[in-house]
């Protein structure tokens, strides 16, 4: 992958940047795990409804513009999620899902969050604290040394924040250049008002 040179690069009309974090931890953390509590649980998902998964991704990432999941057709998504190594799990408040986690534990040692996130009446309200301290308990429950991710500048102001707090390490950035998704109909022109459409 070639190696950005310090200064400006222009961006193609029609796309984005965004600059990618990977972090990772090595050991468990030590913070204690989530404590039980009433405002939520959080259940696996066996064999994920397709339609299912799309909405709530969508619920939880439009106004961040996750799109990747929204670009597979419905026979690549299913493949994906019922893959021997991938866990869906939802995150329940009153009956409702509100938060999504993803787990691929497909590379030996090793169990990457492929998807974090909760719907935005679950932020700022301990949904996400409790949802990474069981999503932590469940990983390293596993025979892994590592546990990883990665997150964005278009992802939630507080995301990188939040998971260094959390006890993960950044390693590594990149620029990400990608066609605007709102301009090709994979989100609505609306989504996420806060990134202009140039």
């Amino acid at each position: 992958m070639p190696i950005l040179q310090p200064g400006y690069s222009d961006v193609p009309p029609g796309h984005l940047a965004a600059v990618a974090t990977t972090l990772e931890m090595r050991a468990p953390p030590a913070m204690p795990p989530a404590a039980q509590d009433e405002r939520w649980r959080l259940r696996a998902v066996v064999s994920p409804d397709i339609a299912w998964y799309r909405a709530l991704y969508r619920a939880i990432g439009e106004e961040w513009l996750w799109t990747s999941r929204l670009r597979k057709s419905d026979a690549e998504l299913a493949a994906l999620l019922n893959a021997e190594g991938v866990e869906v799990y939802a995150l329940t408040s009153e009956e409702q899902d509100c938060g999504l986690l993803e787990l691929d534990f497909r590379v030996a040692g090793a169990c990457e969050i492929v998807y974090f996130g909760v719907t935005p009446a679950m932020v700022g309200v301990g949904a996400a604290h409790w949802l990474m301290r069981t999503c932590q308990s469940i990983a390293w429950a596993r025979d892994i040394s590592r546990l990883w991710l990665h997150t964005c500048t278009l992802d939630h102001p507080r995301a990188l924040g939040f998971y260094m707090r959390a006890g993960f390490t950044p390693i590594k950035r990149e620029v990400e250049v990608f066609p605007d998704p709102r301009l090709d109909g994979a989100l609505a022109r609306d989504a996420a008002p806060h990134v202009p459409i140039l």
